[in-house]
């Protein structure tokens, strides 16, 4: 059974000032999406899931879905703000979407194999889709022992200001727990540093680069309504995704293999961040690692 890849793609980035997810970055306009996908179709997956928004279907098709066409199967969930459980009501003045949980939630109907989730901003690298693909395809479908692929934080920098990343405490291979960290960045006297203290070079942190099988979606559906529940009033509140599973993983619900990758991560978190994303694809491409024209 090939897994699939389920990719949040419905945000936009207000610091880069648009939707970074259809930014050129490759030598033949290929966008930072693409190399996911085209890893991710070399390492076994058998379907994609475009998590966006309805009101960029159309542009989005027109700049990813269309160049997969017959390379394999192709499907588009919405998220909105009235994707909400009955019982509850959007309230006035809210705009934002209900956060990466929910996002994923809306793919419920999508997925019926063991999945992952991914970013569609963010450039993961050919091991990281070869090391959960591998283990996806090795899990049971009804299984509550989940994965996750682990950064090094050394490799998860950008040189324009600091970046949020979850530290992952791991202990025996598993993630005990994910801690949001804030505005980490590489000091000039060479000190990872973020806004409690001090980190060290193979900190493992996350990318949201998650392994599941569908059983989440129970989790998600029950987790959602108690969110909503405790914070459905609020304007700003977030459901998401790595709180989901550390309170799955605290309760003994789910277990959380932690799956190193070597490869350095990619994204435009900053605008400035785009020549150097482009450099680096640029020296893969030469290296032989990706086509000059990845679809052609």
């Amino acid at each position: 059974m090939k897994p699939t890849l389920v990719i949040m793609a419905a945000g936009i980035g207000s610091r880069y000032g648009g939707l970074k997810q259809v930014d050129p970055v490759g030598p033949s306009g290929e966008i930072v999406l693409d190399y996911s996908v085209f890893d991710a179709i070399r390492a076994g997956f058998g379907k994609v899931v475009f998590i966006i928004r309805p009101e960029i279907e159309e542009a989005f098709k027109e700049v990813v879905g269309h160049k997969l066409d017959g390379k394999l199967d192709v499907e588009y969930v919405f998220q909105t703000l009235e994707k909400i459980p009955k019982g509850f009501s959007v309230p006035e003045g809210r705009s934002k979407p209900w956060g990466t949980a929910q996002a994923i939630l809306v793919a419920r109907d999508a997925v019926k194999t063991p999945f992952a989730v991914i970013n569609a901003d963010d450039f993961y690298g050919r091991e990281s889709f070869e090391v959960i693909a591998k283990q996806l395809m090795a899990t049971d479908v009804n299984s509550t022992d989940f994965s996750m692929v682990g950064f090094y934080i050394k490799n998860t920098l950008s040189s324009y200001g600091g970046v949020a990343r979850g530290y992952c405490d791991v202990q025996n291979g598993k993630l005990v727990t994910v801690t949001e960290r804030f505005n980490i960045e590489r000091q000039k006297d060479g000190v990872i540093r973020y806004d409690g203290g001090e980190m060290a070079d193979d900190d493992m942190v996350s990318m949201n680069t998650w392994g599941f099988t569908p059983k989440l979606f129970d989790f998600l559906d029950r987790g959602f309504v108690d969110f909503l529940s405790l914070r459905g009033t609020e304007l700003k509140s977030e459901y998401l995704l790595p709180e989901l599973i550390d309170g799955m993983i605290q309760s003994g619900e789910a277990t959380v293999e932690v799956l190193p990758s070597n490869e350095k991560w990619m994204g435009v978190t900053y605008s400035e961040d785009k020549p150097q994303v482009m450099a680096g694809i640029r020296v893969l491409t030469d290296a032989g690692m990706y086509p000059k024209n990845l679809w052609a």
